[in-house]
């Protein structure tokens, strides 16, 4: 039997359907927008760190150091942070975890101010120097100000000799961050190879990213430090050499080589300088204020020119020709302004005024916008940054707290890379000679990591209204957000405990002079 073919009907839209086409989805209608007149010749390229940051690192540094000594806003915002984080030196406050440890409350206590004055026994010394030139807390100055200018800074624990005044061999040696470089990269004349960002180590065959060593999971294993500081016309005459040095102890597994840097990418191996952002701003400013000076100076002078309308001589030959006086010396580039005086000229001179009109009303509404991105750059508050407060007490305490939580954020990160660090070491070598008792250091990591724990506070943000600021001290403290010490700390950089022990011995002393009757002060 054949079977009957079955018609297939077809559908087809109504003539009067449009067909809906898409064009843009997600981003690609904003900022990933390829057709905008504003964005089509917008294309910047995200490569890896090395390409993005390492391969741009030299310039960065050279201009950012710049404008940390030559540009007034860009060592203000280097000092401001400077003084704001770290002051005269982060001070540490010992606090181990006496419940682990079992000990009582009091005995934690005693042992925290034992160290810490043994602590202060080396770190107040100069011979925790290498060079023999600045104690724990200058160091701290240096090495957070080098992290700032070149991205980040280095330091190296060495062992040297101990003295009668300091029984301590522990030492810093500090050194610059453009030492630390790929070997063979540079001459005393400059770099051998331009973008010699990554080169291999043939021993190992690990890979070298401007001076830092990894191996083939991208951990640090060690570094390269050159022997002398590169470009240094003072110093020619000596080869540049590299030495490897290994990044952790291979029994301790404790660091032997310190950088102290904030970076921001995962595979990012160096710092980048804390100017780098806004340095085209700060140079634009300093040339747009130069320029802006140099009007205001010549619109401050009534300025004049000597024409001249008779031709053939020039002005020296008009005035030697018209004065044959040798002991009158008439020199047309030499003429100035004198109060009060009136001077014949030759025939053919004539004099001519200029009156720059310039005027100077734009500069400061557009220095202070400028001012304004680079607070934004920097995370700085324009008022903290040029230390100007003109607005009311809110807005003022606002950019204080503002800037306070940012420096309070540095102070943090540059405690765990620096001041920590060395805290460990050399309560290692307490421990190793003597001075400090620790049971079970260095059995357990747990043990020892209770031993070790440090708080550290740096300056004081300052008061703006005082009777209020402590107010809030002491309601915090009576609901337990915070301390009496932390507080004190905070508030006046001293400490609470010693703060306590003095007042104690003030009242006695008052109480004996008859100054406080009844336990109330007179």
């Amino acid at each position: 039997m054949s079977k009957k073919k079955r018609k297939i009907k077809t559908r087809t839209p109504p003539q009067n359907t449009v067909r809906k086409i898409f064009y843009n989805t997600g981003y690609s209608g904003g900022g990933a927008s390829m057709t905008k007149q504003a964005l089509a010749g917008y294309n910047p390229l995200q490569s890896s760190p090395q390409s993005d940051i390492d391969s741009n690192l030299s310039v960065l540094r050279n201009r950012a150091y710049d404008m940390s000594i030559n540009s007034p806003i860009g060592r203000g915002a280097v000092e401001t942070s400077r003084c704001y984080v770290i002051g005269a030196g982060l001070t540490p406050s010992p606090k181990i975890d006496f419940r682990l440890l079992g000990l009582t409350a009091d005995e934690a206590k005693e042992w925290q101010r034992k160290t810490l004055r043994e602590f202060r026994l080396w770190a107040d010394d100069v011979c925790c120097d290498v060079y023999r030139k600045n104690n724990f807390w200058d160091q701290q100055n240096i090495a957070f100000i080098g992290s700032l200018t070149n991205g980040d800074a280095w330091a190296l624990p060495r062992y040297g000799k101990s003295s009668a005044y300091n029984p301590y061999s522990l030492k810093i040696q500090q050194i610059e961050a453009n030492r630390i470089c790929n070997p063979g990269s540079l001459s005393p004349f400059g770099p051998v190879v331009n973008n010699m960002v990554t080169v291999k180590n043939e021993t190992n065959g690990n890979r070298i990213v401007n001076g830092v060593e990894i191996d083939n999971q991208g951990g640090v294993v060690a570094y390269w430090i050159a022997s002398k500081v590169p470009y240094d016309p003072t110093n020619m005459a000596d080869n540049i050499t590299w030495q490897r040095v290994q990044a952790f102890g291979k029994r301790t597994g404790k660091p032997l080589v310190l950088q102290i840097s904030h970076e921001e990418r995962p595979e990012q191996y160096r710092g980048v300088p804390f100017l780098a952002p806004v340095i085209e701003e700060l140079k634009q400013i300093s040339r747009y204020t130069n320029a802006e000076l140099t009007t205001a100076i010549i619109k401050a002078f009534f300025s004049i020119f000597l024409t001249q309308t008779a031709p053939g001589n020039s002005l020296n030959d008009m005035f030697s020709s018209t004065y044959d006086d040798p002991l009158v010396n008439f020199d047309a580039s030499k003429l100035a302004l004198g109060p009060g005086t009136i001077n014949t000229l030759p025939p053919g001179v004539n004099v001519v005024t200029a009156d720059p009109s310039k005027s100077l009303s734009t500069f400061e509404p557009f220095v202070n916008s400028l001012l304004t991105q680079i607070g934004a750059g920097l995370n700085i508050p324009i008022e903290v940054l040029m230390s100007k407060f003109n607005s009311s007490y809110s807005a003022a305490r606002g950019a204080l707290n503002q800037a306070a939580a940012v420096f309070k954020q540095r102070r943090t990160w540059f405690a765990r890379d620096f001041c920590q660090p060395i805290y460990e070491m050399w309560l290692a070598e307490a421990v190793a000679i003597g001075r400090i008792e620790a049971p079970y250091f260095g059995d357990d990591p747990l043990i020892t990591k209770a031993w070790s724990n440090c708080d550290w506070f740096g300056p004081t943000n300052g008061l703006l209204d005082p009777i209020k600021e402590v107010q809030a001290a002491k309601l915090r403290i009576d609901y337990g957000f915070s301390t009496h010490e932390k507080e004190t700390a905070e508030m006046t950089g001293t400490n609470f405990d010693d703060n306590v022990d003095i007042l104690g011995l003030e009242k006695l002393k008052q109480a004996k002079a008859g100054l406080i009757e009844g336990g109330e002060q007179i």
